[in-house]
């Protein structure tokens, strides 16, 4: 189906998709939703996509989020990449979850319990680190 073709519709999943674009803990699952969602011209879809443009804590969403609201003919502004935390505290997260696993842990631990404990904050990282995360972390880790 066109763009044009789904002027006046919702997709039969809206409130599915609707869920899975603001679904902290998922970049990925956010990405897809966005993808989907700009295939559908309609109010609430494009409401969707303009809080993801604005809002969404992965570069790579907000992107998306752009260049779908772009295709639909809205007149957006690709919001500049962020510079520094993410996630607000982050640094003070990552000590407390230092500090609850037992002196000599792994990094592999420590990483693990992250996820654990606050995927969203795991998640955000890996999708704007992308294939650095890893190495990231372990760096992030290593001078907590």
């Amino acid at each position: 189906m066109s763009i044009d073709e789904a002027k006046n519709e919702l997709p039969p999943n809206y409130e599915e998709l609707k869920v899975s674009a603001n679904r902290t803990s998922s970049w990925r699952e956010r990405l897809n939703a966005v993808e989907e969602l700009g295939r559908w011209n309609t109010p609430k879809t494009i409401d969707v996509l303009k809080h993801r443009l604005n809002n969404d804590t992965v570069y790579q969403v907000q992107e998306a989020a752009y260049h779908k609201l772009k295709q639909l003919g809205e007149d957006v502004q690709l919001p500049s990449r962020k510079t520094g935390d993410l996630i607000k505290g982050v640094t003070k997260i990552l000590v407390r979850i230092k500090k609850s696993l037992p002196a000599g842990h792994s990094f592999e631990e420590f990483k693990e319990k992250l996820k654990k404990m606050r995927l969203d904050v795991y998640d955000a990282y890996e999708g704007e680190r992308g294939a650095d995360f890893d190495k990231w972390l372990e760096t992030v880790w290593a001078s907590l």
